[in-house]
C-alpha cells in the first residue's frame, strides 16, 4: 500500500453528521405488546409462529400501527415511529377495515389520555376508557389518519414467483419513497409458509421431468432469502414474518411439560430437550438460519376464544405473556 493508499484508508468515508444520522436511524426500538420484551433494530428478522388462527396477523397490524403513527402530532404524543410499512400478504386474507379500526382506536385513546402510553395502563383504566368512548363524541384528526394510512404499503402475492418478483422490485420502491423524504421501517410478510405445499408439489413434478434446479422448494426459498438479505444490506429494515404451524406440536414447552424424568436428568438429555422447538419445522434451513428472533403463540386455555399466550424462543425468555384480542386490538392481561 502506497502513501496515497494509506491516506485514503485513514480518511473517513463519511462526515460526523452522516455517522450520527446513520447510527440514530438504526438504533433499537421497542414495539407495543406483545412484542415489547425484546428491542429490535435494523437487520433483525422476527418469526411469529402459531397455529391458525392465533392472532398472528393482529400482532402484525398492531406493530404496523406503531410504525406508521408519528411520535407527536399537533402537541399530542402518539409514541409512533413515523415510518412506512411494507406489508406482503401471501395468505390473501388481510382485512384493511381491521387496520383502520385499530388505528382509529389508537388515535382516540391518545387524544383522550394525552400521551402514548395507554397500553401500560391497568386493565380497569382501559375499560374505563372504552366506556368513555361509547359515551363521548371525541373525534380524531382526519388529516393524521389519512397520512398514517398512506404510510401503509400493501402488496398481495399469489405464489412464490410473484413474491420473488415483488422482492426484486422493493429496492426501487423503497428508494422512490426515500427520495420523497419517507423512510421504510418494517417489512412484514403474512405468511412466509403460505406457498409451502404448492412449491413442494412443484418440486415433485420437477423430479419427474428431471428439472430439479428451477422448481426445487429449497432453491425457491434460498432465492427468497437472498433477495431479502440484499434489501437488508442497503436499507434499514426490520423484517417480521408470520408462519403457521402445519404439523402438530411435538415438543410442548409449557410449564407442565418442562418437567423431565429422572432418567433424562441423569443421562444429560434435559438441556437438549429444553432447546427443542415446540413444533415440527418445515421451512428449509436457509430460512431458519436467516431468522434472528423467534416466538410462538398458543391459544390459551381460558374460556375466551380470543385469549392467547406468547413465548419467546429466540432469545429464550422465562416470561410468558397472556393477551386477549378485542375490538381495540391486543391487550396484555398477565
Amino acid at each position: 500500500m502506497g502513501e496515497d493508499g494509506a491516506r485514503d484508508w485513514i480518511r473517513g468515508d463519511e462526515t460526523a453528521k452522516q455517522m450520527l444520522s446513520r447510527v440514530l436511524k438504526d438504533r433499537a426500538f421497542l414495539l407495543l405488546p406483545p412484542l415489547h420484551r425484546v428491542p429490535l433494530r435494523a437487520g433483525n428478522v422476527v418469526e411469529v409462529t402459531g397455529a391458525s388462527p392465533s392472532a398472528k396477523t393482529q400482532i402484525l397490524i398492531q406493530a404496523a400501527i406503531t410504525c406508521i403513527l408519528p411520535k407527536t402530532w399537533n402537541g399530542i404524543h402518539y409514541g409512533g415511529l413515523g415510518k412506512l410499512v411494507l406489508f406482503l400478504d401471501l395468505d390473501c386474507r388481510f382485512d384493511v377495515l381491521r387496520l383502520s379500526q385499530m388505528l382509529k382506536h389508537r388515535l382516540l385513546q391518545a387524544n383522550r389520555i394525552g400521551n402514548g402510553t395507554w397500553w401500560q395502563l391497568e386493565e380497569s383504566n382501559v375499560r374505563d376508557c372504552r366506556s368513555a368512548h361509547e359515551k363521548s363524541k371525541t373525534s380524531f384528526d382526519e388529516e393524521l389518519y389519512v397520512s398514517c394510512m398512506k404510510r401503509f404499503l400493501y402488496v398481495r402475492c399469489y405464489d412464490s414467483l410473484e413474491l420473488l418478483s415483488c422482492l426484486k422490485t422493493l429496492d426501487y420502491r423503497i428508494r422512490q419513497q426515500e427520495s420523497c423524504g419517507s423512510q421504510v421501517g418494517v417489512l412484514m410478510i403474512d405468511s412466509i409458509g403460505a406457498f409451502h405445499w404448492t412449491d413442494r408439489l412443484s418440486s415433485l413434478l420437477a423430479l419427474e421431468t428431471h428439472n430439479r434446479k428451477s422448481l426445487s422448494l429449497t432453491n425457491v426459498v434460498e432465492t427468497i432469502v437472498q433477495e431479502m438479505k440484499k434489501l437488508l444490506q442497503v436499507h434499514s429494515l426490520v423484517v417480521i414474518a408470520t408462519k403457521a404451524t402445519i404439523y402438530e406440536e411435538k415438543y410442548p414447552t409449557n410449564e407442565n411439560n418442562r418437567k423431565f424424568s429422572l432418567n433424562d436428568d441423569l443421562s444429560g438429555n434435559v438441556a437438549s430437550k429444553a432447546q427443542q422447538i415446540p413444533f415440527r419445522e418445515f421451512m428449509p434451513s436457509s430460512w431458519q438460519a436467516f431468522v434472528t428472533h423467534k416466538l410462538i403463540i398458543r391459544q390459551s386455555g381460558q374460556e375466551s376464544l380470543s385469549a392467547y399466550s406468547l413465548e419467546w424462543l429466540q432469545p429464550q425468555l422465562s416470561s410468558i405473556d397472556q393477551f386477549i384480542v378485542d375490538d381495540s386490538g391486543i391487550v396484555i392481561v398477565s
